[in-house]
């Protein structure tokens, strides 16, 4: 029982070191490559939204990831720091779309309908960098999401030799927000998996030029 209660002991503190390694891998290969303000970043023609719910749960909390998504793709826009937005995200079910939901809030706020394209399988993060490239046709963009998500997702598209800057959405503390970067020691573990496997976004289908 001893033997076996050391060799579970070395696989976790295995385990746990492998989670770290990733998560200061990808947050090293970010670095000089996020912009917190609009007067630093350059310009790029199309700005990728990375997806997210706008409320929380069944509930009508607002979701603040959506809230502060939407507001730095809409500066991002409003400052000419780019010219078209294309959002990403899950559409899985008829009565679940992120990508729709943001074209409407975006609209509201300014933006010309012909200046958003959506992306409807945009399911995680690795689908929507490769099809930004595979489906779109982008070789550069800007992602625009929170830093720790940037983060990822910068690693993810650097393996399709993808040439892409982060905008940084403003980010959320408290319980709420240490639980979900909880979640992305995981997601990063994950994210590093998936590039050695090569693996492929869920759905491709036809070319759409932007």
């Amino acid at each position: 029982m001893k033997k076996k209660s050391k060799r579970f002991f070395k696989l976790v503190i295995l385990l746990c070191l492998a989670v770290l390694f990733a998560n200061f891998h990808i947050t090293y290969n970010a670095e000089q490559k996020l912009y917190d303000t609009v007067k630093s970043i350059p310009k790029n023609r199309v700005g990728l939204v990375l997806g997210a719910g706008k409320y929380v749960g069944n509930s009508k909390h607002v979701n603040l990831y959506y809230k502060y998504r939407l507001e730095a793709a809409f500066l991002l826009y409003k400052n000419k720091k780019i010219d078209i937005i294309l959002i990403s995200g899950d559409n899985s079910t008829t009565d679940y779309d992120e990508p729709s939901t943001f074209k409407s809030d975006l609209i509201k706020l300014g933006v010309p309908a012909n200046k958003i394209v959506l992306d409807y399988a945009g399911f995680r993060t690795l689908d929507s960098v490769v099809r930004a490239k595979a489906v779109f046709g982008l070789e550069s963009f800007t992602i625009i999401s929170q830093r720790f998500h940037n983060e990822r997702a910068i690693y993810l598209a650097e393996n399709q030799n993808l040439k892409v800057i982060g905008f940084n959405a403003k980010d959320i503390k408290g319980r709420y927000g240490l639980r979900t970067k909880l979640r992305e020691y995981l997601a990063r573990s994950k994210a590093i998996i998936d590039v050695i496997i090569n693996k492929q976004p869920k759905f491709l289908g036809p070319k759409i030029n932007i």
